[in-house]
């Protein structure tokens, strides 16, 4: 199809559906979502991200496995980790929109191709993701 796999397209096609019910006008003439036409939600990746949700909410169904809560170290209040997974989930989300796309588009089709640029970009994800680890880990020990 000559496009990636990845969640934040789907992610931003359903934000772009939301601003359209309420701003039409302003969606349709925006640079960004306008692009996407009257129907953003005409797209593979809507669908491929909301079959992931409801396949991974069936089976957690299924094993009884669902219910709501934070989880925590006993040094973190609720309130804490709840504003770190909002800071570090507005983070990615503007990050992977301003990039074209996610990490898990850039580890899923780069990597199937054995992109070079995706495999370097995969590493240094890691390496990223153990560096911050250090700075937030005292929110978790006691």
């Amino acid at each position: 199809m000559g496009a990636g796999l990845g969640a934040s397209g789907g992610l931003a096609r359903i934000a772009a559906f939301c601003e359209g019910i309420i701003l039409p006008a302003h969606t349709l003439s925006g640079e960004y979502f306008g692009s996407w036409g009257p129907q953003p939600l005409r797209y593979y990746l809507v669908y491929m991200l909301i079959g992931v949700f409801l396949g991974g909410l069936f089976s957690a169904t299924l094993n009884q496995r669902v219910g709501i809560s934070v989880e925590k170290g006993s040094a973190a209040s609720s309130r804490l980790r709840l504003i770190f997974a909002l800071c570090g989930g507005v983070l990615a989300g503007f990050a992977s929109r301003l990039a074209g796309g996610c990490t898990s588009g850039q580890a899923l089709s780069g990597g199937a191709m054995l992109l070079t640029g995706s495999l370097v970009f995969l590493i240094f994800v890691f390496i990223g993701g153990y560096a911050a680890a250090y700075f937030v880990r005292r929110q978790w020990d006691d």
